[in-house]
């Protein structure tokens, strides 16, 4: 999924002059936007710098060395908030130590959005603009924030639907602990400046299990190998098409399930059958609780927790058009 991001991201940066060959590009990353941009920093002759989570399996590890990628992964951590700071603190260090180095800075800043126009418009002309809904996993806020705000800017009608893991602070979850772990890459332990709040309609928190559920249904039944937030958001895009009497209901499958293969579909036999799923529905995320909720948001503004002060003076959020 991040590919598009990464690709018009860093093809804007060298336009800009931003960015020259022969430059490194620098970030933080659970997995996706790691394999992302190193095949851009590969295309245009770049250098990567991957600080990684442990999320990042041996087969990740491989591609991104051959593909010229420098990985560090940080020490393990069972802790989510642990695992982030750790890796932005080394980012912020590597900064230091190397000033003509370019931090892509992913989950704040808004050139990651431009690469899902083309996508937009693709969606649009293929539903010849009729209203829809747009389900998928938050994370960053590039891909279902950008979609939307394209989509309406050219005049369809979108509902935004995105999914979250417990624990993330993005919408207000982070008082709610998953013990299995927080899905890689949809959620938040630290604020994101990327993410919209008030593009968003409704939100669904989908535990680790049933996200595995779900993601092995989604083989079984269409044939399509992808991820946990894959998963996710499938199982919260078969749910709003069942509350919705019309209209189209797309869901993003971000990732391949590979990096999954042990962590879930070795564990097949553990899942339930989703049709015996339901989310329990929340007025205010005090409600929230495991394993699935479901909470109208309403375009609201984010909370308390979700955006720093600094990152609200700084970074505001700014749509490249």
């Amino acid at each position: 999924m991040k590919v598009v991001s990464a690709l018009t991201a860093v093809e804007r940066l060298l336009e800009q002059g931003r960015v020259r060959p022969g430059d490194t590009l620098l970030d933080s990353s659970s997995g996706i936007y790691a394999y992302a941009l190193a095949l851009a920093c590969h295309k245009y002759g770049l250098g990567c710098h991957i600080v990684g989570s442990t999320t990042i399996d041996s087969t990740l590890y491989n591609q991104l060395v051959l593909l010229g990628c420098r990985l560090e992964q940080v020490e393990l951590s069972a802790d989510l908030k642990l695992d982030q700071s750790l890796r932005v603190r080394r980012v912020r260090q590597l900064l230091a130590e190397n000033p003509h180095y370019h931090w892509m800075r992913q989950y704040h800043d808004d050139i990651h959005c431009l690469g899902y126009r083309p996508i937009a418009d693709r969606i649009r002309a293929e539903l010849g603009g009729e209203a829809l809904t747009i389900v998928g996993g938050v994370g960053s806020g590039a891909s279902t924030g950008a979609l939307a705000r394209y989509l309406r800017d050219a005049g369809t009608d979108v509902g935004l639907v995105g999914v979250q893991p417990f624990g993330s602070i993005t919408f207000g979850a982070e008082h709610v602990s998953d013990s299995e772990m927080i899905i890689a890459g949809i959620g938040s332990s630290i604020p994101f400046g990327n993410v919209e709040h008030t593009a968003y309609d409704t939100l669904h928190w989908i535990s680790f299990d049933t996200a595995l559920s779900a993601s092995t249904d989604l083989l079984r039944r269409h044939a399509v190998f992808a991820g946990l937030s894959s998963g996710a958001a499938y199982l919260a895009a078969r749910w709003e098409r069942h509350v919705r009497s019309s209209g189209p209901v797309l869901f993003i499958a971000a990732d391949t399930g590979h990096r999954y293969n042990e962590a879930v579909f070795s564990r097949a036999e553990s899942a339930r059958d989703i049709a015996e799923l339901a989310p329990h529905s929340a007025v205010d995320t005090t409600e929230l609780t495991m394993p699935w909720s479901r909470m109208r948001w309403d375009r609201a503004e984010a909370p308390p927790n979700a955006r720093s002060e600094e990152e609200r003076e700084a970074m505001p959020v700014k749509w490249s058009r």
